[in-house]
C-alpha cells in the first residue's frame, strides 16, 4: 500500500511539473509590473506569475504559522489552568474525606 501512495505522489509531482513547463512555454510575453511606487523590470509573464504564486504561498504559510503559534500558546495556558483546577479538586476531595472520617 505504501508503494501505491509513493506512486500517486510521484505521478502528481510529475503532472505538476509538466503543467508548469507548459505554462512557461505558452506565456513568454514580456511584461513590466507597476506596483504604484515601484516599477519592476520586464520579464516573461510566466516568471512573474510563478514568482508571485510562490510569494503568496510563502506569505500564506507564514500567516498560518503565526495563527498556529497563537493557538498553541492558548492551548498551553488552558492546559495549565486545567491542571491547576484538577489539583485543587483533588485536594478538596481528600480534605473532604479526611474531615468526614
Amino acid at each position: 500500500m505504501r508503494w501505491l501512495k509513493t506512486l500517486l505522489i510521484g505521478a502528481l509531482c510529475l503532472i505538476a511539473l509538466l503543467v508548469g513547463v507548459l505554462f512557461t512555454i505558452h506565456n513568454t510575453q514580456t511584461v513590466a509590473i507597476d506596483l504604484v511606487f515601484v516599477q519592476l523590470p520586464q520579464a516573461s509573464l510566466s516568471l512573474w506569475l510563478m514568482a508571485f504564486l510562490l510569494l503568496g504561498a510563502a506569505l500564506g504559510m507564514l500567516v498560518s504559522l503565526m495563527a498556529l503559534l497563537v493557538l498553541r500558546t492558548r492551548l498551553g495556558a488552558a492546559r495549565r489552568r486545567f491542571n491547576h483546577a484538577q489539583k485543587e479538586l483533588d485536594q478538596l476531595r481528600t480534605a473532604a474525606l479526611k474531615d468526614g472520617a
